[in-house]
This record gives C-alpha cells, sequence and structure tokens, in this order.
C-alpha cells in the first residue's frame, strides 16, 4: 500500500486520555483483550514532540510525537493473563486481558446475529463469560482514502444483551476457545452484509491489479454527485410510498374488525398467483381459531421468511414489520390481542420486484410456550392492494464499491494484533465473472491485510459457500460452485490458510444457514493447526488423482467413511460432464467413469449437492472440487 496511506495517518481523536493530551483510537479502550505471545503495537495521537509512556504487566515502552503529533510503541511480547491496568500517559485504561484475538470479517452470514439463529441453540442463550470480550465495528465506508478512525464503539463483556446483535460464528468461536484454552478470548466483528470482496481490499492495491474496480472507485469520490444521488433517492422512495398508500384500499378496509370475505380469493401460501411479477401491495388474510385455554395468552407469530416487506396484524393491530426478505418473522402478541373463537391474521406485502411469497420449510405457527404451539394452515384469502410502476429511487450504496470498507473499518484497525482473521464471503461474487476473478482477489486480499497488520504470515481461515437454493440432479456449472472452488485452491496453497466447510450446513430456502455453532467449530479446529500448532485431522484432501481401467481413483489423506458416494461427475474428452458412480473405500475413492477419456473429476459442484455423503472418518466432508485430469 502507498506510504500515505499508512496506518498512522489515519488517527483521529477517538478518546482523551489524561492530562496528557494523548488521544487512543476506538480499538483501545478499557475491556479489551490484547494478544498474548507477540509484539503488541499501540499507537495514538498527541501533541508534538510529546513524550508518551505505555506501562502494562510490568512492560513498558517509549514514543515520542512527531511533527505530526503521531506516535507508537510496540510492548513486547506477554503470557495471557489479566484483568491488568494499562497506563498511556497520565491515565489508565482499567480490566485488560492478554489473551487471543479474532477478526471475523465478511458479508451477511458472518454478521448473522445470535438472534437470528437464537432457535436453533435454545440452550446457549443465556451463557455469560467475563473472559469473552466482543468488539463490533460499526459501518463505515470512505471513498478518499482510509479513515481517521473507526465510529464510536467498545468492548463488551459476553453476555445475552451484548451478544443479541453480535456474529454468532463471533459469538460461539469466541465461546468454545475461551473454554478449550482457558485464556481471555477478543472477538472483532467486521462485517457489512451483501457487500463484494472489492469492497474489503485496499485501493493501491486494485489499481495495480484490477484497474477498472480502482476506476469505479474513483467515479464516487466526487461528494456532491454522492449526496445528490442520495438525496434523490430518498425523494424518489418516499414519493412511491405516497402515491403506494394514497391508493392502496387495504390501508382504509381491510384491517377493520369487520370483516367481509366475498370479494377475497382463496389461495395456497406457497401459489399465491399465475403471474410472474407483482409491484405494490398484496393482502393476504387467514382466520384463525383460538380456544379458550389460549385466547388472551402472549404469543409469538412465526411468520417464516416472506418476499419482500410485510405488515402483519392480527385482529386490526399492527404486530410486526420488516422490510427485506431476510430477516424471520418473529413477531410478539401482547397479551388480550388473542380472543376466544375466530381470529385473523392479515399480512400486507411491498413489494418493489418479482411476486410475493412465503417461503417454504420455515415455521409458520403461534408459540405459546414450550411444545404448545398451533400451527397455521396454508391457506389464505387474497386481495390486490395497489397495483404499482416501478420505483425510480437509486441511491447509492458506497459500502458495494471498490475499497471502501477496507478505507472505513479494516486499516483504521490494523496493525492492532490478532491471533488470525475468519472470512465469510462471497455470496455477493457469484456472478460468474465476479467468480472467475475471486481467486486472485482473496489473494490479494490475504496479502493487503497482512501488510497492513505487519504480519505477512497472518493465519486466514476462509468459509466455504454453504449449499443453498434448488437441488438439481443434472450436472451444473454455476458461480456458487466457482466461488467455492476459487476459495478451497486458495486456501490449499497457502500454507497460513484453512477451508471451513459448510456444503452440508446450509438450506434450500435460506441464504442465511442456522447453524452457525458447527460453523464456528470447524472454524476452531482449522485454527489449532494454524495458530496452537496442533495436528489435528481436517477436512479430507486428494493427494493423488490416476486413472486406472476405466476408473478414476482419488487418493485421500485420510481414511473416508465407505460406501456408494453422490454427485461425483466425471468429463470426457470434449468437457461434458456426466453424473457417474463412485465408492469410498479405506483413502481411495473409485470413480466409474462414463466415457472412455476422461478429462475431468468434479464433486458436490452444484448450487446445492443436498445430502453430500463423502466424509473423512473424523466426520468432516470433502470440499467440493474439480480435477483435471489431462
Amino acid at each position: 500500500m502507498r506510504k500515505a496511506s499508512f496506518l498512522l495517518i489515519a488517527l483521529l481523536v477517538s478518546a482523551v486520555v489524561g492530562n496528557a493530551k494523548v488521544r487512543l483510537p476506538q480499538i483501545f479502550q478499557s475491556g479489551m483483550v490484547l494478544q498474548r505471545g507477540m509484539t503488541v503495537p499501540v499507537w495514538g495521537t498527541a501533541d508534538a514532540g510529546e513524550r508518551v509512556v505505555v506501562k502494562l504487566n510490568r512492560k513498558s515502552a517509549t514514543a515520542v510525537a512527531d511533527a505530526n503529533g503521531r506516535w507508537r510503541v510496540d510492548l513486547p511480547a506477554m503470557k495471557a493473563g489479566g484483568p491488568y491496568k494499562m497506563e498511556i500517559g497520565d491515565a489508565v485504561l482499567s480490566d485488560v486481558w492478554l489473551g487471543d484475538v479474532w477478526l471475523c470479517s465478511g458479508q451477511s452470514n458472518m454478521e448473522t446475529t445470535l438472534e437470528r439463529v437464537s432457535p436453533q441453540y435454545p440452550d446457549e442463550l443465556n451463557d455469560s463469560n467475563a473472559q469473552v470480550r466482543l468488539f463490533h465495528v460499526q459501518y463505515q465506508t470512505d471513498t478518499h482514502g482510509p479513515s481517521a478512525d473507526l465510529r464510536p464503539t467498545s468492548w463488551k463483556k459476553l453476555n445475552r444483551e451484548n451478544a443479541w446483535r453480535f456474529s454468532s460464528i463471533g459469538y460461539f468461536l469466541g465461546k468454545q476457545l475461551q473454554r478449550e484454552k482457558g485464556v481471555a478470548q477478543g472477538v472483532i466483528e467486521s462485517a457489512w452484509g451483501g457487500t463484494p470482496i472489492e469492497a474489503w481490499i485496499a485501493a493501491d492495491t486494485l489499481e495495480k491489479h484490477f484497474p477498472l474496480y480502482y476506476k469505479q472507485m474513483q467515479l464516487y469520490q466526487n461528494d456532491e454527485y454522492v449526496a445528490a444521488q442520495q438525496k434523490a433517492g430518498a425523494q424518489a422512495e418516499q414519493q412511491w410510498q405516497i402515491i403506494l398508500n394514497a391508493n392502496d384500499p387495504g390501508l382504509r378496509k381491510y384491517t377493520e374488525l369487520s370483516y367481509d370475505d366475498s370479494d377475497w380469493t382463496e389461495v395456497n401460501q406457497y401459489r399465491l398467483s399465475t403471474k410472474r411479477e407483482w409491484i405494490g401491495s398484496l393482502w393476504l388474510r387467514q382466520h384463525v381459531q383460538i380456544d379458550a385455554k389460549h385466547a388472551g395468552k402472549k404469543a409469538q407469530l412465526l411468520l417464516g421468511t416472506l418476499y419482500d416487506c410485510d405488515y402483519t396484524y392480527i385482529n386490526g393491530k399492527l404486530v410486526g414489520n420488516t422490510g427485506y426478505q431476510y430477516p424471520p418473522r418473529r413477531y410478539q402478541v401482547p397479551e388480550g390481542l388473542l380472543r376466544e373463537g375466530d381470529n385473523v391474521i392479515t399480512v400486507r406485502f411491498v413489494n418493489k420486484s418479482g411476486m410475493p411469497y412465503f417461503v417454504k420449510e420455515k415455521p409458520y405457527k403461534f408459540v405459546f410456550g414450550k411444545d404448545d404451539e398451533q400451527p397455521l394452515g396454508e391457506q389464505w384469502l387474497l386481495r390486490e392492494g395497489a397495483e404499482m410502476p416501478r420505483s425510480i429511487g437509486m441511491g447509492v450504496s458506497l459500502q458495494n464499491q471498490p475499497s471502501t470498507l477496507f478505507n472505513g473499518m479494516i486499516h483504521p484497525m490494523a496493525p492492532f494484533a490478532v491471533a488470525g482473521v475468519v472470512w465469510y464471503q462471497g455470496e455477493s461474487n457469484t456472478g460468474m465473472r465476479q467468480a472467475e476473478e475471486y481467486a486472485p482477489m482473496l489473494r490479494l486480499l490475504m496479502a493487503n491485510w497482512r501488510q497492513a497488520f505487519e504480519r505477512p504470515q497472518m493465519p486466514f481461515v476462509i468459509v466455504q459457500l454453504a449449499n443453498y437454493m434448488a437441488f438439481v440432479e443434472h450436472p451444473q456449472n454455476t458461480g456458487w460452485s466457482r466461488v467455492r472452488e476459487a476459495q478451497r485452491v486458495v486456501a490449499t496453497e497457502d500454507p497460513y490458510a484453512e477451508l471451513a466447510l459448510t456444503i452440508d450446513l446450509g438450506e434450500t430456502v435460506d441464504i442465511h444457514p442456522l447453524r452457525k455453532k458447527e460453523v464456528a467449530q470447524r472454524i476452531a479446529l482449522d485454527f489449532e493447526r494454524l495458530v496452537y500448532d496442533k495436528k489435528v485431522q481436517l477436512a479430507p484432501q486428494v493427494v493423488k488423482t490416476e486413472v486406472q481401467n476405466g476408473n478414476v481413483v482419488l487418493t485421500l489423506d485420510q481414511i473416508m467413511k465407505s460406501g456408494s458416494l453422490k454427485y461425483f461427475e466425471i468429463a470426457d474428452e470434449m468437457g461434458n460432464f456426466r453424473n457417474a458412480e463412485a465408492v469410498a473405500s479405506g483413502c481411495q475413492i473409485v470413480i466409474t467413469s462414463p466415457t472412455a477419456t476422461p478429462s475431468a473429476v468434479r464433486y458436490a459442484w452444484k448450487d446445492n449437492p443436498l445430502g453430500v455423503n463423502t466424509y473423512g472418518i473424523n466426520g468432516l466432508p470433502l470440499s467440493p472440487l474439480e480435477i483435471r485430469l489431462k
């Protein structure tokens, strides 16, 4: 990276420490965890020429602020322990621990909160651990260069309140490693849903290797243009909503307590219409009978997930609203609202594209308590609200532009000492052109961050994309498989990286699968090798490929669970793939070739290879892969 973007220029006043006018960035606060066993950089600003002394655990280091007021010290490596006091000038940071620190970054699957996955892990929700500290980096973008500092945030102890909106992967990772290692754990979450990999790479790196992305970022350096676009987009959105509401009869009639169903059409929730698109509002209504035992009780209404925006009423009272498709609808029903006998659930969909729909395989029911539930029916009554033209609102999503998140959410923390990085991203780069770029992009990101954090061997665990979308039987070649292969190849070739597999942890209908604890467990196992230097058996890897008597034989680095295997494909000499039978025995997989001239083998090369069954003896799955035979 350019010298001009060296980390120390990024400092701004985030905290004034004592009378010495020493200022620290947000990452240094009371309650923090510093990395044990390695040099710990500490930096800040002060008056030019001022002498700054930093003391921690009987260690000290001194710096003098330069002409621009910047200073930095490097504390020597120390063993785990705490809580300590950290003196910086005349002030003191308290409750400081030495342990292990993890940087968890990426897009929405890294960002998926404990609240979102809580139904999957009800016994985990009330845990607290003062030796696990959580640091949530607030959203911030910058098109002009590295930001001066992070937005105000703080280190927090792990408990339900603090973890509820924190990364569930970070939560489970921190808890597990603290329990196993017996030392403090600091988990930094710096993630933003829906963002592409190029947003997390430094501008000078893109300028050298992907100049078109660099030019794209430059387009957004005109602040007047960006402000005008944002204002125009907001105004257009506001006008669209005004027109929709003014023309929607349902807002005046469909939530009344006197229900007339004569003009409503009965539909199944999974077949609302034969139309391909309905832009505007659509109303759904269902009558639900509540018995005397449950009448008047508090409850939770689970409405699965819906596309796209919904406003949900019970007996005419609004009980919940969600603005986009992904969050689960878990709406609280207050005491006294449900009555004995007939009750009416009314859902107002608002869509700007596509057709409103209920997502299959999700829960639709009232929950009154443990083992006390009442399912909803699939049949609803439907009426059209107001049909609308497409919204013309087009604001600027700066978080999706190249380099903006490296500038705003990564660089201001560097070179804070961390044990390793977890990278869970890729869904936003699954277009075929972007997928082909993903491997070189990922290599650049890792080199970029290692340089910024001044650790050429900084460990990375790359979380591979989970299975998702509809299953298809025939061979399939999409960007999802290409990104998974890029992740596998980069992790395999880098001695300081490992792959955390999720190909068996996904969901057909949800891009945000709930099994985040299992993901964290696999990440922790990878760090056993990368950070703790343990000889652990990780996911199986192919070490040799041969063609023998019409079969393709894969030799792996471990014993495999024996039996017939799904989702292997063989390509003929023209590159056309066909499904193939495969069997595991010992350390080998034997694939019966459907062609006399096999040229390549693929495994689990689908958006959703549902029910993969190729596992090592330790229970970890084989990664999706493609191997050329010639």
